[in-house]
């Protein structure tokens, strides 16, 4: 292993030569063998996700190489599987380091295989590359972006002609063409500035941008006799990322006039430096908007993800402290939000569809049914649910959808996209927000309503990080483990163990088990697919959140056992 490894850096050091930082951090890791196995020992992984990885040099990591081999395989992808009229790709990149030349580097080799490239002038956020690629017509389209991790990460999303992200059966037709690509003899590029030159390459116009603008707007609830008070004080936090400009246009022209943001937070910059963990989900990258939300004496303070495709909320109790909500309460409060307005409004479809991840809390399921609104579950991964959009919309029933959410912090109340939009999350947020101050009802209000009514659920993500080669191998036989079978949970026995491994209600294959236990709890195992991390969803229902607290804690010691 080591020999194939020392081989492959030393073809890099006499070819990778473009770009400095590589050659610099090649030249540092010679006396290094740990370093050297990690950047060589494999290629960085291309999946579902497209690619994701620390930012540096050699095969397992992103740079310009292994950026541009991916977008050649993408090209070959494209041209093999659609006719020439329809060879074009809409590119959009995010705040992180070097997000701008990755893009740039993409697009030249779009163009240099004769795709035509639809490039946003600026940073925009991922649903907007969604939007984009329906929009434009395009075969394809990339993100540029590690959403949520940390600054020493960047990625390299991909999504079809229908706007998801691409299926299983696409990656794998796409890593078969990029697994086919010799790295320094195969790839075909042009410089981004010949490309604008020749026309392979182009801005996409203003009009795009402000026709996503108008259709998230669209998604509101109220109607002009609806009572509402727009000038509620609204905290804003884009955590150095994307949000900036799109959420604050959204929430202006939407007639919310009382937004402060974050200054510390508010300019694009990939090194987040205020937020190691650029995370709307975790506390430490909502203090400093929690600081300005009690300065500014706001009710609210919400935050996007770097590519902006998640939103995080914080609302003011009694007592004037913050409390963070989960993604599972702030979806049900949207659920319910969204459900209650179209019957009041007249606007339910005949045949509502609400979709949800497996993972996502089984509540939100007691919320639908009572309005009437079937429930679709999903695998984890918003592309399922955009997929779901899609099939209604091959059968007319696009409308049917009225929202889709999953409980890491992803939104879509509309099928204007197909991945989650933390502009119109954060739109129909401040909506619904300013709608229930308006009649004195705070957000944490309505949420004691909703467990009163549905029965108090607690559901919670336990993440095990397991770095490298061998954390790789780690999690392969923890999965192994689980996959062999566990009777019991600190003392609460698996009642179901549903394999998905092998298929369910018709879902893709994937290696993810739920165990439903007794005394209506559950536990949902599986790998991540974007990072190096084992992921555990545990779920309790009780008479209240104190209960259910105590069944919790001894549940996530109990699986914490298995990934020591």
């Amino acid at each position: 292993m080591m020999d194939k490894i020392e081989s492959q850096c030393q073809i890099w050091i006499v070819k990778a030569t473009e770009d400095a930082d590589v050659v610099a951090e090649l030249n540092s890791m010679a006396d290094n063998v740990e370093q050297k196995e990690d950047s060589f020992y494999r290629e960085l992984a291309f999946g579902t996700g497209g690619l994701r990885g620390v930012i540096g040099a050699g095969t397992n990591r992103m740079n310009i190489y292994t950026v541009a081999k991916a977008s050649q395989g993408l090209a070959n992808y494209v041209k093999e599987q659609f006719e020439e009229k329809d060879w074009s790709i809409a590119v959009s990149y995010d705040s992180r380091i070097k997000s701008d030349l990755f893009a740039q580097i993409s697009s030249g080799v779009f163009a240099a295989n004769g795709i035509s490239v639809h490039i946003y002038k600026q940073l925009m956020p991922t649903p907007c590359l969604s939007f984009a690629v329906r929009e434009l017509g395009c075969a394809a389209g990339i993100m540029v972006t590690a959403s949520h991790n940390p600054a020493k990460y960047n990625g390299y999303k991909v999504y079809g002609a229908d706007g998801c992200q691409i299926t299983t059966e696409a990656a794998d037709l796409i890593l078969k063409e990029i697994d086919a690509v010799d790295t320094f003899a195969d790839v075909k590029r042009i410089s981004f500035e010949k490309g604008l030159e020749s026309g392979k390459i182009a801005y996409i116009k203003d009009e795009v941008e402000t026709a996503f603008i108008n259709r998230v707007k669209q998604e509101s609830m109220l109607t002009v006799d609806t009572e509402i008070e727009k000038d509620v004080a609204i905290v804003y936090s884009p955590l150095n990322g994307t949000g900036l400009k799109p959420v604050l246009r959204t929430l202006s022209e939407g007639g919310f006039t009382n937004i402060t943001v974050v200054k510390e937070q508010e300019q694009p910059d990939g090194n987040f430096p205020t937020c190691p963990y650029p995370n709307p989900e975790i506390k430490e990258a909502m203090a400093l908007g929690i600081e300005c939300a009690k300065k500014c004496n706001a009710d609210l303070l919400l935050a996007t993800d770097p590519d902006c495709d998640r939103v995080g909320i914080a609302v003011k109790k009694e007592d004037g402290e913050f409390v963070l909500l989960s993604g599972n309460e702030t979806g049900m409060l949207l659920l319910d939000y969204i459900c209650a307005r179209r019957v009041e409004n007249g606007t339910m479809p005949e045949k509502p569809v609400m979709v949800k991840t497996i993972v996502t809390i089984d509540m939100a399921e007691r919320i639908a049914a009572h309005y009437g609104v079937k429930t679709i579950n999903v695998l984890t991964g918003f592309k399922f649910i955009g997929e779901q959009i899609g099939l209604l919309e091959a059968k007319g029933q696009a409308d049917s959808y009225i929202f889709g959410f999953e409980e890491s912090y992803g939104y879509l109340s509309g099928s204007y996209a197909r991945d989650k939009d933390a502009v119109d999350g954060a739109f129909l947020i401040c909506e619904m927000f300013a709608y229930y101050k308006t009649r004195g009802i705070s957000l944490l209000a309505k949420l004691e309503e909703l467990y009163a009514t549905y029965g108090y659920t607690l559901n919670t993500l336990h993440s095990y990080t397991f770095e490298g080669a061998s954390g790789a191998q780690k999690m392969q036989e923890i999965m192994e483990t689980f996959h062999k079978g566990v009777d019991a949970f600190a003392g609460n026995n698996v009642e179901t163990c549903l394999d998905y491994s092998k298929g369910i209600d018709g879902l893709p294959k994937s290696d993810v088990l739920k165990y439903l236990l007794e005394g209506n709890c559950s536990i949902v195992i599986r790998p991540s697919g974007t990072e190096p991390k084992m992921k555990a969803y545990i779920s309790v229902c009780a008479k209240d959140e104190a209960e259910a607290k105590v069944v919790e804690e001894r549940l996530a010691e109990a699986v914490g056992e298995y990934v020591k």
